[in-house]
């Protein structure tokens, strides 16, 4: 069995596979239809990140015009834990709102797309972790960066948050491990958290875990007798 890995390329140095890499996008649910046609793709995996929701929404109809069975490999949502102080909100504009007028110490772990909107909130002073260096940096005065890639430990995350007195989190409901930490280090430090709620996905096939995945996968390879 064959298998490509598709990234949207807007990380410059992602991760490592184990298996071919296809860096870029296909040009919305038309190009990736004409994709799978032509590489003759037996099985599509929707394994992105939740909050991409235009990447879900293109490979659900792409695998529908090219009937292509399709699978989404959905992490389920963090749920709220005894001493969470969480604030859901529908958006980044919302979570901007959300911060107040009084000036803060704000945790930005978000996408880079999403950090330029707080520079409508000067007044704070923002800490932004992300994988890559922020360019431009964020348009605020006072502004600091971190750079880093998951998995974060509870322990470092709470000795960041308390070594830059930070006393507000804003993120994504991400799920998994992998991230998980800086909810941990703001219910163990009392914190609020900011979180964005999930974008309403495509009605797929949907399971949890990598496990869940490959059994599906053999399954529909095996309706195809590949």
């Amino acid at each position: 069995m064959a298998v490509t890995v598709s990234l949207a390329g807007r990380t410059r140095a992602p991760a490592t596979h184990a298996v071919p890499v296809r860096m870029g996008g296909f040009g919305g649910a038309e190009g990736l239809g004409q994709y799978l046609t032509a590489e003759r793709v037996d099985a599509l995996v929707d394994a992105t990140h939740p909050y991409a929701a235009i990447i879900s929404a293109n490979a659900a109809d792409a695998a529908a015009a090219t009937r292509v069975p399709l699978l989404a490999l959905r992490r389920p949502p963090w749920m709220p834990l005894p001493g969470d102080r969480w604030i859901e909100v529908a958006d980044v504009a919302a979570a901007v709102q959300a911060l107040g007028e009084a000036p803060r110490r704000v945790f930005l772990a978000l996408g880079k797309s999403e950090i330029g909107t707080f520079a409508q909130a000067p007044q704070h002073h923002y800490l932004v972790r992300s994988v890559e260096p922020v360019e431009p940096p964020l348009a605020v005065a006072h502004a600091s960066y971190v750079t880093g890639r998951g998995p974060f430990t509870e322990a470092d995350d709470r000795a960041l948050l308390a070594a830059n007195a930070i006393d507000l989190v804003v993120a994504r409901n991400s799920g998994g491990t992998a991230t998980y930490g800086k909810i941990a280090a703001a219910r163990a430090l009392r914190l609020s958290v900011i979180l964005l709620r999930r974008p309403t996905l495509p009605a797929v096939p949907t399971v949890e875990t990598v496990e869940e995945a490959l059994r599906w996968l053999d399954h529909a390879l095996a309706l195809r007798g590949v």
